[in-house]
């Protein structure tokens, strides 16, 4: 009898651990499974978190795309506009009023025609004068004098429509001497309208150097 109750202990006992064992297979795979469930999980935040990354990062270079786009279209709408410029400079009924005046150092170039506007102008040295001839009618000049270009009307066009000036000038020279075959003027411009400098020298040929002063 004390056998059969030895063996059936035993078998219990046995059972226990056998169930016991079973249990921590089970909580094993259970915590497996909850690791693997967190993992997938990271990684899912974690593309998640790169998705929107890349749809951020997408977002803001479309932005500069489409900013460097408009810089890129202004400058060159720019450059057409300055290289389009055209200047039309016909003859006025003198009397109008000239508020504004701006005014350059200029040299013209002794034996050559510069034009200024509609406005032909030579200059030639002859011992201590200067034979200036402004469209035809010659003057000379001894340092200190003037001479004056009648007024005259100046459009400034762009694209072939587009008007970036309109104004009465007259330009008043006073001869400042000779020099290197070069004769130098103090120009005064005085104008209808207040004109910015960089429009007021397109009527101002490069060959006379013109500079502020």
């Amino acid at each position: 009898m004390d056998d059969i109750i030895s063996r059936d202990d035993e078998k219990n006992r046995e059972l226990a651990r056998e169930k016991g064992r079973k249990d921590e297979q089970d909580s094993q795979r259970d915590r497996e499974l909850a690791t693997e469930k967190g993992r997938k999980q990271g990684l899912e935040e974690e593309r998640a978190r790169e998705n929107a990354r890349k749809k951020q990062k997408g977002g803001m270079g479309t932005g500069i795309k489409i900013v460097i786009s408009l810089i890129v279209l202004a400058i060159v709408i720019a450059v057409v506009a300055w290289f389009s410029l055209n200047v039309t400079v016909t003859n006025v009924t003198p009397g109008n009023a000239l508020p504004f005046t701006t005014n350059y150092g200029v040299s013209f170039p002794e034996g050559q025609t510069i034009t200024i506007g509609n406005t032909h102008i030579s200059v030639l040295s002859y011992q201590n004068e200067l034979i200036s001839d402004i469209d035809g009618d010659r003057q000379k000049l001894v340092i200190g004098e003037d001479r004056i270009i009648t007024e005259r009307r100046a459009v400034i066009t762009t694209l072939g429509a587009i008007t970036l000036m309109d104004t009465n000038f007259k330009i008043d020279l006073k001869y400042k001497g000779e020099r290197d075959n070069r004769a130098y003027f103090d120009m005064a411009v005085h104008t209808s309208k207040q004109v910015p400098d960089m429009l007021l020298k397109q009527l101002l040929p490069p060959e006379i150097d013109a500079r502020p002063i």
